[in-house]
Formats: C-alpha cells, sequence, structure tokens
C-alpha cells in the first residue's frame, strides 16, 4: 500500500477510529470504595436525566489521538483504519485532514457502520459506552514501510490482523512498533502475542495495565514490573501511574520522572495517557533521544486535560518547549 506523498511516512498510527459525544452530566454521583477503587457512576433509573451540554469529538480513539498528536509536532504522520461508507466515516477524514494527518491509508467498507461511542462526562472523568464495529481487518502485507508504526486499541475479532502485522514485522525488520495495547489486545494474553511483543521496539502502558499484562495483579514494585515486561520482548518499557508520573527503561537504564505540573485544575482527562506516549514516540521519530524524549510527554498530556476530548489541548512543538523551559527545576528524568 502506498501514499499518495513521496516522503517517508515517520508516525502510522494503526487501530480504530471513533466519533464521541461528550456529554457532561450535573444529575449524577459517584461512589467509591474506601480505598477509591472500582466506583460507579450512578443516576436515577426510569427517569429523564438533564445534562449539562454536548460537545461532538471526530476523528478520536487511542491511535486517532496519537496520529494527531504526532503531527501537530511537525512529525509525518498518517492513521491505518477502518470507517463506513457513511456520514460519520467522511466526517472522521474530514478532521483528520484538517489537522494534517495523512488519510491514504484509511479503508472505506461498504455496509459497515462507523464506529461511534458516548462519553458520559462527570466531574473530571469520564465512563464511555463502546460499540466496536467488525470490519473486515486485513493488514496491508505491501505496506511501504514507514519509521514507525504506533500501534493500539482495535476490535475484538482483529487475532489475525495482529498475526499479519507480525509478519510484517518479522519481513521489514527496520520499521520500529510502538505497542500501546488496548483492552482487547490485553485479553489476548502476552502468551497469544508474544512475537508481536518480541518485534515491540517501545511498550507503554498504566501500572494496572502491566498487572494485567503480566497476570500479577499483587505486584506493585515498578521495577519488577519493567523488568517482568522486558522479558516478554519488548526493548524499551513506559509505565505510567498517574500523579507519581512515569518509569521508564532502555533495557540498560530505569529511568523516573514526576508528572508536568497542571496549569490549571484538570477540565476531564480523556486521551492523557495517548498524549504522553505518542509524544514520546513522535520525538523519537525527529531523531531525539529516548531519556530526552521522556520529558516532552507528560507535557502534552497535562494540555490535553485542560480541554474537553483527546485532541484540543495537543500542543505544537514550539508551545510544548516553551513549557518545558518554564518547567519546575525538579522535573527532570531520574536514572535509579
Amino acid at each position: 500500500m502506498e501514499n499518495n506523498n513521496s516522503e517517508k511516512i515517520q508516525f502510522l498510527a494503526i487501530g480504530d477510529v471513533v466519533t464521541e459525544p461528550f456529554i457532561k452530566l450535573k444529575d449524577a454521583q459517584v461512589t467509591c470504595q474506601l480505598d477509591h477503587e472500582n466506583c460507579t457512576l450512578s443516576m436515577r433509573y426510569g427517569d429523564k436525566i438533564p445534562y449539562e451540554s454536548v460537545t461532538l469529538c471526530r476523528a478520536v480513539g487511542n491511535s486517532a489521538n496519537a496520529a494527531v498528536a504526532a503531527a501537530r509536532l511537525g512529525v509525518k504522520s498518517a492513521l491505518m483504519s477502518y470507517i463506513g461508507d457513511d456520514e460519520i466515516g467522511r466526517g472522521n477524514i474530514e478532521e483528520l485532514k484538517k489537522n494534517n494527518v495523512i488519510t491514504d491509508y484509511m479503508v472505506t467498507a461498504p455496509g459497515y457502520t462507523s464506529n461511534y461511542h458516548f462519553v458520559l462526562w462527570y466531574d473530571v472523568d469520564r465512563t464511555i459506552l463502546i460499540k466496536h464495529t467488525e470490519f473486515p481487518y486485513e493488514f496491508p502485507m505491501d505496506l511501504a514501510e514507514p519509521e514507525w508504526i504506533y500501534f493500539s486499541s482495535i476490535a475484538d475479532n482483529t487475532l489475525p490482523y495482529h498475526l499479519q502485522m507480525t509478519e510484517y514485522l518479522k519481513q521489514h525488520p527496520n520499521v520500529k512498533l510502538a505497542f500501546q495495547p488496548g483492552t482487547f489486545q490485553i485479553k489476548l494474553g502476552a502468551k497469544v502475542l508474544a512475537e508481536l511483543y518480541q518485534h515491540t521496539e517501545i511498550l507503554f502502558c498504566n501500572k494496572e495495565e502491566a498487572q494485567r499484562i503480566l497476570e500479577t495483579p499483587d505486584e506493585h514494585d515498578m521495577a519488577v514490573l519493567i523488568k517482568n515486561l522486558h522479558d516478554i520482548g519488548p526493548k524499551k518499557v513506559v509505565i505510567t501511574d498517574g500523579s507519581k508520573g512515569l518509569d521508564a527503561s532502555d533495557g540498560v537504564n530505569v529511568y523516573t520522572l514526576s508528572e508536568y505540573p497542571d496549569i490549571a485544575p484538570p477540565v476531564e482527562r480523556t486521551g492523557a495517557g495517548d498524549a504522553t506516549s505518542s509524544t514520546i514516540v513522535a520525538m523519537m521519530a525527529t531523531g531525539m533521544s529516548f531519556k530526552e524524549a521522556l520529558r516532552y510527554g507528560p507535557v502534552n498530556s497535562m494540555s490535553v486535560v485542560q480541554h474537553i476530548g483527546a485532541q484540543a489541548g495537543l500542543l505544537n512543538r514550539e508551545k510544548l518547549e516553551e513549557y518545558l523551559k518554564q518547567a519546575p527545576k525538579d522535573y527532570t528524568v531520574v536514572k535509579l
């Protein structure tokens, strides 16, 4: 598969693309256990529930967010995904083009419905009602080599697609894979996707996802989690842990970095993790070292949570570096 641009793609994001209306709730409540886990969002049953506002976000989802982040940072970025032959799909294409994301790799599937999710936004967090269309996924083995593939959340009928991508990576060892596994990919298990993990240049996940990938729910030591993730194949590992920041490893050195301080209370947190991981990869695609690229990710994450949705707050490189110049002295990558 070729693109209509003469230059090589630096950052090819692959995964499902979605349109999401953000419905801001005002008549609801959240109930949590004492440890603030397993929280539930509650509303009156069988009633008319007022909402405050709705904001439509097009062309979102982990991989689409990543493609937009990279494009905004000046990296030659494209998205490979499936859409239906409908207004929602055409709206997604239009939005991607507005964000300078190359759409030559988008596949329109006649007779299928484009992904459309509903985001229930309450306080600073969100609950998403999801339904992934099961498109006829097939990985293009004639894909022109990008520098990076950034692979993330995709529907649960796609195991053959994962295996095809693995075979492509075997045949094209110069292509670097950044893998941010979504819910289905984690459920598949590290054994099923063993070869994909072994071809991963850099793996991104949060602490809870690392525990699920490794099937070690009681393991909380970040150093152990990092080592065990390296053992399944990735050359580099980045684990985020909310307000505690991130820990990372290049296979030789282990680093830690605090979160970039919020410039104001967060509006809502959708896309924070996508911003961190995609920004790190985008900066590496420009030739930056892994260690230096780590500093860039949390800055974009901080900006994203100041806006509605995952993309409105994504920064260009000039603005991101302006924030870095203003960073506290202790905002530095520390080698452990």
